[in-house]
């Protein structure tokens, strides 16, 4: 798929400023998508909107198709007369500045519970478009909402420790169980139902202002998850139920003993059989939510590290080739067009630059990268080719100030040199020098754009919790920041008068 010439800003929506704990879709995501307008980016990348689980990770989520019910907003709720006041002025007393996974939680799904409550009183309003939001996504939404029902029935105990007939998924045990607890069950299948319907019009929103969303499929699913619980046959799991072999990768310079993921691996012989009717399912699902999509370790599609289940590291294990050229061209031929972006980070060999190639793909630049190499990196932006995503840095990495404080002087000092700057604002220079650049789209994290150190970092690899509490304050959006950034976009062309998307929905929100 051929792309624009664009920038952007990487942010989730937890990190949205506003009073309920956490960033949701209520009106600050309004305003943000004001704040870009305004700021002539055209580009707002998000990462994975599934419900999270172990760690609050976004990459460790419950379903590869449901949302995240943390992000429904309280007020929109409130507006719709499915909360009343008084459950709004009774929220703990929340941090500004980052997320307590733990005090959010539960006053959240209490608050859906709630807004369930009020639903069944009065299901007139809102009957008819949940009958169809029902029918239309039941591919994923009945086994979703049944397995948060049984998940709950067993104190949230993962899939693999629950009674044996509902781990295997007995015809008679589950058809017993969705009988004795329908309103619960219902009760998932609602929360679902909000989070579309707002995120579909806040989606409707950004449109209606040229702004298209980038959005995140991880290549691997999470164990725990409704995914794996309904399909087992399409993963590695012995008769029990447990894998086999799980995701990793091998050692490198920056990983002695490699990582271990632990995500159970795809019998991707038995998706070739089926059409790879499930992904296509996966990516059709997240095409009805983003426009752009990034393929979160790309080069699995071409071979992928397998370790042995149980292995301490992951250093005992073999490369196994992945599906490669007959997924995608399954994939396109079923969904058109692709318009992937393919994190190819990491030890990429000629395999997975041929197939990124193949089909055209953008890969990833990240500008960190670049300074500790010399003049030939091909991570600085004059060695850039146009078909590429370039970055400042990722959710993954140090914010750019925080890179900057911590690599030794050499480092600093070829970034200053290349950057033709001082200490002073290195975070802007590095920005700068991507919008710059041929590449065909440019993006930051909101941390750079705001010039914030490390303890604004979203997530650091390998540690298991404390990752993606970061928010912004309320105030940091404001009119200079705006114009700065407009500024960049008018000067190196990615402003928004030749990209603008036509305008698909109005959405009329009061805000104050």
């Amino acid at each position: 798929m051929e792309f624009s010439r664009a920038s952007g800003i990487l942010l989730h929506p937890t990190s949205l400023p506003g009073p309920y704990g956490i960033g949701d879709l209520g009106p600050e995501a309004y305003q943000w998508i004001d704040f870009l307008a305004e700021s002539q980016c055209t580009l707002w990348q998000v990462l994975p909107l599934g419900p999270t689980g172990y760690g609050d990770s976004p990459y460790q989520c419950f379903s590869a198709f449901a949302g995240n019910p943390y992000l429904v907003s309280p007020f929109l709720l409130y507006e719709e007369g499915l909360l009343q006041t008084n459950d709004l002025s009774q929220r703990p007393a929340f941090p500004e500045n980052a997320v307590d996974y733990g005090a959010v939680i539960p006053w959240k799904l209490g608050l859906l519970d709630r807004a369930f409550q009020e639903y069944e009183k009065n299901p007139a309003p809102w009957a008819e478009e949940f009958e169809r939001f029902k029918n239309e996504q039941a591919y994923w939404l009945d086994d979703f909402a049944l397995f948060m029902a049984l998940k709950t029935a067993h104190q949230g105990a993962p899939w693999n420790k629950w009674d044996p007939a509902f781990r295997q998924r007995h015809p008679q045990a589950l058809a017993e169980f969705k009988e004795k607890n329908s309103r619960r069950i219902d009760s998932f299948k609602f929360s679902q139902f909000l989070f579309f319907r707002q995120w579909n019009a806040l989606r409707d929103y950004a449109h209606s202002k040229g702004i298209q969303i980038i959005g995140d499929i991880p290549i691997f699913v999470s164990y725990d998850s409704s995914d794996v619980w309904a399909n087992p046959n399409l993963f590695y799991l012995d008769t029990a139920g447990n894998p086999t072999v799980v995701a990793g990768v091998p050692p490198d310079y920056f990983s002695p003993t490699g990582q271990l993921w632990g995500n159970p691996l795809y019998r991707w012989d038995y998706h070739a059989q089926e059409g790879y009717s499930w992904w296509i399912e996966r990516v059709r699902s997240t095409l009805q939510l983003v426009d752009i999509i990034r393929l979160d370790h790309f080069r699995g599609f071409a071979a992928y590290w397998e370790v042995p289940a149980g292995n301490p590291t992951a250093e005992k294990g073999q490369w196994v080739s992945g599906p490669g050229l007959h997924f995608f061209e399954a994939v396109q031929k079923a969904l058109g067009d692709l318009p992937f972006i393919a994190e190819d980070l990491g030890v990429i060999t000629p395999d997975v630059v041929a197939l990124r190639e193949r089909f055209g793909f953008p890969g990833m630049k990240i500008l960190q990268f670049g300074f500790e190499g010399g003049p030939e990196d091909p991570f600085l932006p004059h060695n850039y080719e146009k078909n590429c995503v370039a970055y400042t840095g990722t959710h993954d990495n140090d914010t750019a100030r925080g890179w900057y404080n911590r690599v030794d002087e050499k480092a600093r000092d070829y970034a200053r040199r290349y950057l033709a700057c001082s200490d002073h604002d290195i975070a802007w220079y590095m920005i700068r020098a991507i919008w710059s650049s041929v590449a065909i789209m440019a993006l930051a994290p909101m941390q750079d754009v705001l010039n914030l150190g490390n303890e604004a970092r979203m997530n650091y690899p390998g540690r298991p919790y404390g990752n993606w509490t970061w928010r912004m304050k309320s105030n940091d959006l404001n009119p200079a920041l705006s114009e700065r950034l407009a500024e960049i976009n008018y000067i190196f062309r990615r402003d928004s008068s030749e990209n603008s998307l036509q305008p698909s929905g109005e959405v009329d929100l009061q805000t104050n």
